[in-house]
C-alpha cells in the first residue's frame, strides 16, 4: 500500500484509523451472504380481515418463496412450508397467490399445481393436475367460491401456448383436478381480472406484436362468459390493473396521456381523473395485482418524479395529497380502504413490508428484507446524475465508493461499473441495494443509468427505444459513463459495463460499438437477436418488433445489432455468466459469445450454473457470482481484493 501525501492518516490497524488502499481493494462487512442468506425478496401483500398476509423468498432455500400470516396476537406463521409458491404464466410468472376470508389459493412450482388451503384444513387441496398448464394472477369472486385467474396451456406448444381467463371452483367438495372453465378467450394474452359482486370482470388484455406497455385493452365481460366490452385503451395506448370501486365504477390506469394516469369508467364512458405528469404504475412484466387501493376519499397509490417514488392520495377532486412515508420507493401492494400492504425502500437500509393507515397515517413493519442494519457511515447513498443525451436529458444513479475504515492514495480515481439494467423497460431506483453496498463499500463506484427506453418518465421517454435497441441504449450508457470521467468521479481507463438480460445485451453491444469501456460483464446477455427471435417463449417472441424492427424482414438490422456477429471489434475482457436451463435466452447464446471471444484471443471467462434459469435464485450461485465478479475486475483493473475470494481462471489473460 502506498500512503497518500495530504493530511490523511498513515496506513495502520488502529481502531479509528483509515487504512490507505487502492480502490477495490478495501475490507468490507458486507459479503455475498448479505445478498443471499441474510437477505429475504418480499414478494406481494395482502390484508384479510384482521390478519396480513405476504410472501417471502429465500436464496438459501434455492429461491424458494412462501406464503405467511400475521395475526393481530403476533404470531407469524408459514402456510406453505412444503411448497414452492411460484407461477412461470408468461415465464416471469407473479400472482401466484391470492387470499379471501381465510383461504389462500397458489400455484407451486414445478409442478404448475395450483392448491386451496383453508384455515381448517391440515394440508392444502389441489385444485388442478401437474401438466401443460400453468396458473396465476388469481382474484377471488366476492362470495370466496372461486378464483379468476389467467391460464397458459402448453399442451402442443411452448412457443404457440394458449392464453385464456378461467374460473376454478373452490367450494366443490371434488376431489377430481380441473381444468378451469373459460370466461374470455382469444387475445393472445391475458392480465389478472377484478370480479365485481354482481358477476361482472374486468381484465386487460392484448395481442401480438404488442407488449403490455405498448398497445392494451381494458374489457369488462361477465363470469357466464358474455360477450365483453371495451371500456378503456387501444392501439397506442396501454391500458393496465382496473379494479372495481365501491359505487360499482371501474377504476383503471391508461397512458393515453402520456403517462400512466388514473381513469374511471361510469358503465358507459371512461374519463380521466386527474393530468399529472407522473406514471402512477410500472410496466406489466408480472401478473401482480393493482398497485393502489380504493378509499372511501379516493385512491391510495404511489407515483414516480425524477425517479423518486411518492406515496399519497389521489382526492375525488382529482388532487394529490402526499404523504410522507420516508422512503425514496414505495410500492402499494394490497388492502382495504382503511389499511393497505406497502413495500417501502429507503436511501440507507434495506426494503421493509408495512401496513400503513390510510387515516392516521402509521406505518408498522411487517418484515424486513434483511435484519443486516449496515453502519450509516458505511452506506454509499444514490446521487441523482444527469446528461443530456442525443434525444433530450438522460437520468441515472451514481454510488460512490464508501468505507470510513479506507481511502485510496492520493490521485487515483476509482473504476466504476455502469449498470444497464434488464426489460428494457425496466427502471433503477435510488433505494439501498446490498449488491450496490457490495461494490461501494470495497471502493468500486455504481452508475445505474435508466437509459432512454426505462419506464419511470413517462411514455415517451420509454419510447425513445423503439427501433433504436442496442443504439439508443448504448449511447446512453457510454455517455453515462464518460460524464463520470469527465468529470472526475471516474477512472476513465477502468469503466466496466455490468448487465443482466435485456442489460446483457446492452452490455454485449457497448463493448463491440463503443470504445468507452475497458471491461464487460454480461448475465444471461443476449449475443444474436435472430436467436432470440426464433428461440424465445411466446411472452416475448413478437418483443423485437417494436425494438428492432419484424423478423425476418428486417433480418438486416438484427445482424447490424447482434455483438455475436461483430466480434471483431471487440476490444476488452469479458465475463460471461449464464443458467443452463434459462428458457428466455438459451445457454447457447453464451456458449457462443464466449467461443467468439475466445477465438480472438481476447480474455474470456464463462460461468455455467447448472439448474440455474432466467436470473439467479440459489445462495450458492449468487454467492459463485459475485466471487467470480469480483476476481475478474481485481485482474482486469489491476486491484486485489481483499478476503478469500476464489481467482476465477480467465483465458487469455
Amino acid at each position: 500500500m502506498s500512503a497518500a501525501t495530504d493530511s490523511r492518516p498513515e496506513p495502520g490497524t488502529v481502531p479509528g484509523m483509515v487504512t490507505i488502499s487502492p480502490y477495490g481493494s478495501w475490507t468490507s462487512p458486507i459479503s455475498a451472504d448479505d445478498i443471499t442468506g441474510a437477505t429475504v425478496g418480499l414478494v406481494g401483500g395482502a390484508i384479510d380481515g384482521g390478519d396480513v398476509y405476504w410472501a417471502e423468498s429465500h436464496a438459501s432455500q434455492k429461491g424458494r418463496a412462501s406464503v405467511w400470516r400475521l395475526t393481530p396476537d403476533g404470531t407469524r406463521t408459514e402456510l406453505t412450508p412444503d411448497h414452492y409458491v411460484r407461477s412461470t404464466v408468461h415465464e416471469y410468472g407473479g400472482g401466484a397467490w391470492a387470499v379471501h376470508d381465510g383461504t389462500v389459493v397458489f400455484s407451486h412450482f414445478p409442478t404448475n399445481v395450483v392448491y386451496a388451503l383453508s384455515g381448517g384444513d391440515r394440508e392444502p387441496r389441489p385444485l388442478t393436475a401437474e401438466g401443460p398448464l400453468r396458473f396465476g394472477g388469481f382474484s377471488f369472486t366476492p362470495d370466496g367460491r372461486s378464483v379468476v385467474c389467467v391460464r397458459e396451456d402448453h399442451t402442443d406448444s411452448d412457443i404457440d401456448c394458449i392464453n385464456t381467463l378461467v374460473i376454478l371452483d373452490i367450494a366443490s367438495a371434488s376431489s377430481e383436478p380441473q381444468p378451469g372453465v373459460v370466461i374470455a378467450e382469444g387475445a393472445d394474452f391475458y392480465g389478472p381480472a377484478s370480479v365485481a359482486p354482481d358477476g361482472r370482470v374486468a381484465w386487460f388484455e392484448w395481442d401480438h406484436p404488442n407488449m403490455p406497455w405498448d398497445s392494451t385493452r381494458v374489457m369488462v365481460g361477465h363470469l357466464d362468459g358474455r360477450e365483453p366490452v371495451l371500456v378503456g385503451g387501444g392501439e397506442g395506448v396501454s391500458a393496465v390493473y382496473p379494479r372495481w370501486d365501491a359505487d360499482g365504477s371501474l377504476v383503471l390506469l391508461s397512458d393515453e396521456s402520456g403517462y400512466w394516469n388514473f381513469h374511471r369508467w361510469d358503465g358507459s364512458t371512461t374519463r380521466p381523473l386527474h393530468d399529472d405528469p407522473y406514471d402512477f404504475c410500472g410496466p406489466a412484466w408480472i401478473l401482480s395485482g393493482a398497485p393502489y387501493a380504493l378509499l372511501d376519499d379516493g385512491i391510495g397509490c404511489s407515483w414516480r418524479v425524477d425517479g423518486v417514488s411518492h406515496l399519497g392520495v389521489l382526492t375525488r377532486d382529482g388532487e394529490l395529497e402526499e404523504r410522507p412515508v420516508g422512503a425514496v420507493e414505495v410500492a402499494v401492494e394490497g388492502g382495504g380502504p382503511a389499511c393497505s400492504v406497502v413495500e417501502l425502500g429507503f436511501a440507507d437500509r434495506p426494503t421493509e413490508l408495512a401496513t400503513y393507515d390510510w387515516s392516521s397515517g402509521q406505518v408498522t413493519t411487517i418484515r424486513r428484507a434483511s435484519e443486516r442494519v449496515p453502519d450509516p457511515a458505511m452506506v454509499a447513498r444514490a446521487e441523482a446524475v444527469t446528461w443530456e443525451g442525443p434525444q433530450g436529458l438522460v437520468h441515472a444513479w451514481y454510488y460512490p465508493p464508501t468505507n470510513p475504515d479506507f481511502a485510496a492514495p492520493e490521485g487515483e480515481l476509482p473504476p466504476v461499473v455502469v449498470l444497464s439494467h434488464g426489460g428494457p423497460t425496466s427502471f433503477s431506483t435510488g433505494l439501498y441495494s446490498a449488491s450496490d453496498q457490495f461494490w461501494t463499500s470495497r471502493g468500486i463506484g455504481i452508475l445505474d443509468v435508466n437509459y432512454g427506453g426505462s419506464s419511470g418518465y413517462g411514455r415517451a421517454y420509454r419510447d425513445r427505444l423503439q427501433g433504436t435497441w442496442g443504439v439508443v441504449d448504448v449511447q446512453d450508457c457510454a455517455d453515462g459513463a464518460t460524464t463520470l470521467g469527465d468529470r472526475g468521479m471516474a477512472d476513465p481507463e477502468r469503466l466496466a459495463i455490468k448487465g443482466g438480460s435485456a442489460g446483457g445485451y446492452t452490455t454485449l453491444q457497448a463493448l463491440v460499438t463503443s470504445a468507452v469501456f475497458s471491461a464487460g460483464i454480461s448475465l444471461y446477455g443476449i449475443g444474436d437477436l435472430a436467436m432470440l427471435a426464433t428461440d424465445t417463449h411466446k411472452f416475448e417472441s413478437r418483443y423485437l418488433d417494436g425494438l428492432i424492427g419484424p423478423y425476418p424482414e428486417r433480418k438486416d438490422l438484427y445482424e447490424e445489432r447482434s455483438p455475436l456477429f461483430h466480434v471483431d471489434q471487440l476490444s476488452c475482457p469479458m465475463l460471461i455468466l449464464q443458467g443452463t436451463d434459462d428458457k428466455v435466452v438459451p445457454p447457447n447464446q453464451a456458449e457462443a459469445m464466449a467461443d467468439a471471444v475466445r477465438e480472438k484471443g481476447l480474455p474470456v471467462a464463462l460461468v455455467m450454473f447448472e439448474g440455474e434459469g432466467h436470473g439467479f435464485r440459489r445462495a450458492d450461485s449468487i454467492k459463485a457470482s459475485y466471487d467470480a465478479q469480483l476476481s475478474f475486475l481485481g485482474q482486469v483493473f489491476g486491484f486485489t481484493p481483499a478476503g478469500d475470494v476464489p481467482v476465477l481462471p480467465v483465458e487469455n489473460l
